[in-house]
């Protein structure tokens, strides 16, 4: 649209006309630089989505490399290496199994076939790629990089990281439509001059008529006719709101580069809008609210208190000899004794490590006692059911079956208990009651229970065939003892909760910790405020909400704050319940079996460091240091790019609305625009890419979670912003036409030639009114606020902007003239355009007393719409 306008003045050009000349090679300029800085944005939007997509795909991998595990990345695997698996990693490379139990994979992503197909030594090949959706092992890698069945299928594969956000939608079609106005607008005024020209009513400069029937000729009636055309197409190049999208993709890049620096790998743009509308948050306990830096802090074995909790003195060796065993055994972390005689590295899982740490402090050597039995099979640890088991091979004669997970879970699956002394007692309805107690007294601390049973078992129980099907034995345990695990909450949490409840947004707290230990925890956190509170179902365990009807969990769904003892599907029921009373939710999830409700969730957000990788794969935010902290951070920079595009709109339809009214009326009623081609060009650059780079990279204000947040079908432009738009722009539009009309006695040109007056005087509209949006650009900071001054030497960008675009504008006046058609000004008509640019901000700062309703100002056309319809349908169902 812009070229054409530009080659309608290069054509008048062509035809003598000078003056138009250099305007349509001003034109050119204009449209060449602006669409340079666009091209130059994007490219840079390319860059940083490259970036984010190698921030991405670079994971952290452990590798054994001589003896010792290691993180690694990703792209730093060698063939020979040897990379341990558990459920919810990705296998990085190709590679063969070397030892595993009960390793089932996920070989979809490959095969496209659902079903897990079961590795051993009789199906060793893993491909890189697939996800371990069970058990755990250790893998010879074999292929690297494209070298793999998986890196040979990407090289032929591009990743589309152009996604159209929704607002990117929303606002395509606000551009559409003020397109389209503006199209038949453009349209009403060229017919409307095209009837003024061949009547006889248009005028010269020097007062004569420019049509007459039967004396003009056709040259000049053509070309008069294509000035007209000219005059139309300024109109439909000012109406067009092209710098839309690119405000939105300016935001958008802006913003992730900036979320970055706080720990949020964005995966979806689109995840960076709705995080902004976010109205409640599932958020995981472990590593989450809490450092994930686990400690054993309390010990209960043969029914005494051990204090401190590493004096296991008072326990026979036998005991001992059985629990260490258990330790070492059941697990999937190790411990390595560097050569120079350093401490112990141990690596697992936090809970895992802290078991481990509190195994060496109890006399534990790892390598000699996983040296004395082999294992038979393993039960690796299952969310579901909350423990793991292993069978171990100690004797020709005897078998130990070895169970670990939460501790009244376990407790409940007990028929006996192990003394101190060695001898096994019946567990009677006292001691069940003392153990529970111990258990809840743990919890009540905060502190997650893990508990330690086996049983005997004879070898002749031990099936020869299909070994991996064997049901290790669950019930008629003997309890050794119970583990107090503190992992404290991270400093910080409990404002950033307080943050979320001030914004509008309610954080709900889902642990797989049993209900005590997670009421303690909500109530350090700030979650729950008091005891008196934590009651059913503001606090509820997972079973009691799965087993209600669907209608029942709609009912209690918004009271849930806590839910403890929670499986992975009770917290998919959960995000249901909640987006289905129209919550825009947000979770966070770090294992596998979190998979479904980060999928489900408007937003998932999955774990940097202790999340899986299928996790991962379906979040559409990564945060990096697992902190809740963080993902506050998120949700105030998704409310900044909304707020940051509704200050852009506000500040485009102010000047759209203000131009195209001005050259409207002045074309309808003198047949010529104060604002010509290039300069109304000059004005949208300053709209677009000037003003889209100013407005969408403020920096959020703490403001923005002071406010509720933002609903799924709220409008774009808000009743504020609306009284805001009318009152720059009718005052805009009433004094630049004052101007236009009676400039000439106004600004004394009365002695002035008339064609030295008119351009004197259309250049002194263009320079008030490009003051006009220079000035309103401060407003537009601050739709909501009075004072617009505040932060702004803060943001270099934006001051550097509107000096760049005031330098820019003295230099077009002053010696631009003959590319822009304008002529020089002298200081007092500068000083009186700065003024009327000037005016604009006491008039923002009186029009913000004025109250506006809460109901949408849209939302009044909808109801005279729906009520039009029903009289139609009633007259056409009479006509009928």
């Amino acid at each position: 649209m812009r070229m054409n306008c530009c080659g309608g003045e290069i054509f008048l050009g062509q035809t003598h006309i000078h003056a138009r000349k250099g305007e349509a090679y001003g034109c050119c300029y204009i449209i060449i630089t602006g669409h340079g800085n666009r091209a130059t944005s994007d490219y840079r939007q390319s860059l940083q989505f490259q970036h984010l997509n190698g921030e991405k795909q670079n994971i952290q991998v452990e590798v054994i490399r001589g003896g010792k595990r290691i993180g690694a990345s990703i792209f730093d695997l060698v063939v020979g290496d040897v990379v341990p698996l558990k459920i919810g990693d990705q296998v990085p490379a190709d590679g063969i199994l070397i030892s595993g139990h009960s390793l089932a994979i996920d070989e979809s992503s490959m095969t496209g076939e659902s079903k897990i197909v079961h590795k051993d030594q009789r199906a060793p090949l893993l491909m890189s790629g697939c996800k371990v959706a069970d058990g755990y092992g250790s893998m010879l890698v074999t292929g690297v990089g494209t070298n793999t069945e998986w890196g040979m299928l990407m090289a032929n594969l591009s990743e589309d990281v152009g996604e159209e956000t929704p607002l990117q939608v929303r606002l395509n079609g606000v551009a559409t439509l003020i397109g389209i106005v503006g199209l038949l607008v453009a349209a009403a005024v060229l017919v409307v001059l095209w009837i003024r020209y061949f009547t006889g009513h248009t005028k010269n400069s020097d007062g004569t008529t420019q049509f007459v029937a039967g004396t003009t000729g056709v040259k000049q009636e053509f070309m008069g006719a294509i000035r007209i055309l000219t005059i139309t197409v300024t109109i439909v190049v000012v109406a067009v709101p092209e710098g839309l999208p690119l405000a939105v993709t300016l935001t958008l890049a802006y913003s992730m580069r900036k979320m970055m620096r706080d720990k949020a790998l964005v995966r979806r743009l689109s995840s960076c809008e709705t995080m902004g509308s976010a109205t409640t948050i599932c958020s995981d306990k472990t590593g989450t609210l809490t450092t994930n830096k686990m400690t054993v802090v309390e010990a209960y074995f043969g029914g005494t208190k051990f204090d401190p909790c590493d004096n296991t003195g008072m326990m026979c060796t036998s005991v001992t000899a059985l629990l260490i065993e258990g330790i070492a055994q059941n697990t999937n972390g190790t411990v390595f004794w560097p050569e120079d005689g350093e401490a112990a590295e141990v690596t697992g899982s936090p809970t895992e490590k802290a078991i481990l740490s509190w195994g060496l402090m109890i006399g534990m050597d790892f390598k000699d006692v996983r040296s004395k039995s082999s294992i038979i099979h393993v039960h690796p640890f299952n969310s579901e059911k909350k423990r793991g088991g292993v069978a171990l091979q100690v004797s020709d004669t005897e078998v130990h079956i070895h169970w670990k997970g939460a501790a009244e879970i376990l407790l409940a699956s007990c028929r006996s208990w192990l003394s101190t002394d060695g001898s096994v007692q019946p567990i009677s309805s006292g001691k069940h009651r003392e153990f529970k107690k111990w258990i809840d007294d743990m919890a009540m601390s905060s502190l997650r229970c893990v508990a330690f049973a086996y049983c005997p078992c004879e070898p002749r129980m031990v099936p020869t065939e299909s070994l991996d099907k064997w049901k290790l034995p669950e019930d008629d345990l003997t309890l050794i003892g119970v583990l107090g695990i503190k992992d404290p909450c991270r400093p910080g949490v409990r404002n950033a909760v307080q943050l979320c409840s001030i914004a509008g947004v309610k954080v709900r707290m889902v642990t797989g910790d049993n209900v005590e230990t997670a009421k303690a925890i909500g109530l350090e956190c700030g979650i729950l405020d008091t005891k008196d509170a934590a009651s059913e179902p503001i606090v509820i365990e997972g079973k009691v909400f799965r087993d209600m009807s669907e209608v029942a969990r709609e009912e209690i769904v918004e009271k849930i704050t806590v839910m403890g003892r929670s499986s992975p599907n009770d917290k998919l029921l959960l995000v249901q319940s909640l987006k289905r009373k129209g919550h825009v939710v947000a979770v966070t999830g770090d294992g596998t079996n979190d998979a479904p409700a980060l999928h489900e969730a408007d937003i998932g957000l999955s774990m940097g460091i202790s999340g899986t990788e299928v996790a991962k794969e379906s979040s559409d935010i990564i945060i990096l240091d697992d902190d809740f902290t963080s993902v506050v951070k998120v949700v105030r920079w998704g409310r900044s790019v909304y707020a940051n595009i509704q200050k852009f709109i506000q500040f485009q339809l102010t000047v759209n609305v203000a131009a195209l009214v001005i050259n409207v009326v002045a074309a309808m009623s003198s047949g010529d625009v104060p604002l010509n081609a290039v300069e109304l060009l000059w004005v949208n650059l300053i709209m677009d890419t000037l003003g889209a780079l100013a407005l969408a990279t403020e920096p959020p204000i703490d403001n923005l979670m002071k406010r509720h947040p933002v609903g799924r079908r709220e409008p774009l432009v808000t009743n504020i912003m609306w009284r805001n738009i009318f009152i720059q722009a009718l005052y805009q539009i009433a004094v630049l036409l004052i101007f236009n009309f009676d400039g000439k006695r106004i600004l004394h040109l009365q002695n002035e030639s008339r064609e030295h007056a008119d351009k004197m005087k259309n250049t002194f509209v263009f320079n008030a009114f490009v003051f006009c949006q220079i000035f309103n650009e401060f407003n537009a900071r601050k739709p909501e606020e009075k004072n617009v001054f505040k932060g702004v030497t803060n943001n270099h960008l934006f001051m550097g902007i509107v000096g760049a675009t005031t330098g820019l504008q003295l230099l077009i006046i002053e010696f631009l003239g003959k590319f822009f058609d304008t002529a020089r000004l002298n200081w007092r008509l500068w000083l009186l355009s700065v003024a009327i640019g000037a005016v604009s901000w006491p008039l923002v700062h009186l029009g913000k007393f004025i109250p506006v309703p809460v109901r949408p100002f849209q939302s009044y056309f909808k109801r005279c719409s729906c009520r039009r319809k029903p009289r139609q349908d009633e007259e056409q169902g009479g006509r009928s």
